[in-house]
């Protein structure tokens, strides 16, 4: 163990790189022998270049676990910042050549089933057209927060309504801390409110108090029974009764369409839902902050040609399919 007064200063001039390199494949495999053999060196050396690393920043960085090793929580701190930095490097000294025609790559997305009822459909002429051996798999969207999934690399992007992050990413921009991920910005959304034709309050305007009275229906991509439509009438002080959670806008939709629940479905998707004519929208009867679609990724990928193909094929998507005019997703 090293002793537990406090290390001397890092050196940073004096660091041998390498040992980096070493420490970013350890903490991806949580193996010496894997990262020996991802690395084209002996595990003995792997275990000098951890003991070289521990030295400079006075932590053990791993221990010893079964046949494996764990992180400490100062390597898993220094992890992102690594692994970013070491991509960063590589992409500028030997940035990769990506040509779309020849690739055979897969590219994991992770979205609701009501955004890849807008973006895939013109997504899949894009592949069809510029890369035919560019397979993708879509994912569903569990979380408002997917950077671990970015992080681990689960996913290569996520396509959805983040608020959260995007406000956390802000504020780690302003006070100059570390930024790990990028965002942009694909179109604007609108929510409505779904109910069957021959509904009770088909025939009505939709008031708040009506709204309030009625029997709903919520998707929640996490289960939780509670939405941003909840938090919107928690404001208003005043609340709705939940029945039924499901994770699925199709779902919700059918659903609907042969009961007399009413949800909140992205406008655009109330058409795609509604391929019987059983189901009428109204408009929500409170205020809501604007909805924005945004695509999240990995700053580490930021440079990558294939990727910035994706982010840009993504982006032609959303744009062809006149998604800026159309609303979106978050849970209701």
């Amino acid at each position: 163990m090293l002793d537990d007064a406090d290390p001397a200063p890092l050196n940073f001039r004096t660091l041998d790189l390498n040992l980096l390199r070493v420490f970013d494949e350890v903490m991806a495999e949580r193996n010496l022998t894997r990262a020996a053999e991802k690395l084209a060196i002996t595990q003995p050396a792997v275990s000098n270049a951890l003991r070289r690393l521990r030295e400079a920043v006075g932590d053990e960085l791993v221990v010893r676990r079964g046949n494996g090793v764990e992180p400490t929580p100062r390597a898993l701190a220094l992890w992102p910042t690594v692994r970013q930095a070491l991509a960063q490097l590589q992409e500028s000294l030997a940035p990769g050549h990506f040509d779309p025609a020849t690739a055979q790559t897969t590219f994991v997305l992770a979205m609701a089933d009501a955004t890849g009822a807008t973006l895939i459909p013109p997504l899949i002429e894009i592949v069809e057209r510029e890369a035919p051996g560019i397979s993708l798999r879509v994912v569903p969207l569990t979380t408002r927060d997917p950077r671990r999934l970015l992080d681990d690399q689960s996913i290569d992007l996520a396509v959805g309504y983040f608020p959260a992050v995007l406000t956390d990413l802000t504020a780690r921009a302003q006070s100059d801390s570390l930024v790990a991920h990028d965002s942009a910005r694909l179109y604007e959304g609108q929510y409505v409110c779904a109910m069957r034709a021959g509904h009770p309050l088909a025939g009505a305007l939709l008031t708040l108090d009506r709204f309030c009275a009625a029997r709903h229906l919520l998707v929640s991509f996490s289960g939780k029974p509670y939405g941003f439509i909840d938090e919107a009438l928690t404001a208003l002080g005043r609340d709705r009764r939940i029945v039924l959670t499901v994770n699925q806008f199709f779902t919700a939709g059918r659903v609907v369409a042969t009961s007399d629940l009413l949800t909140v479905l992205p406008h655009h998707f109330v058409g795609v839902a509604n391929a019987g004519g059983e189901l009428i929208w109204r408009p929500l009867p409170m205020p809501l902050p604007a909805v924005h679609v945004d695509a999240l990724w990995h700053r580490r990928r930021s440079l990558d040609p294939a990727h910035r193909w994706l982010r840009n094929a993504v982006a032609r998507s959303a744009q062809h399919a006149g998604a800026h005019h159309a609303p979106e997703f978050p849970a209701p």
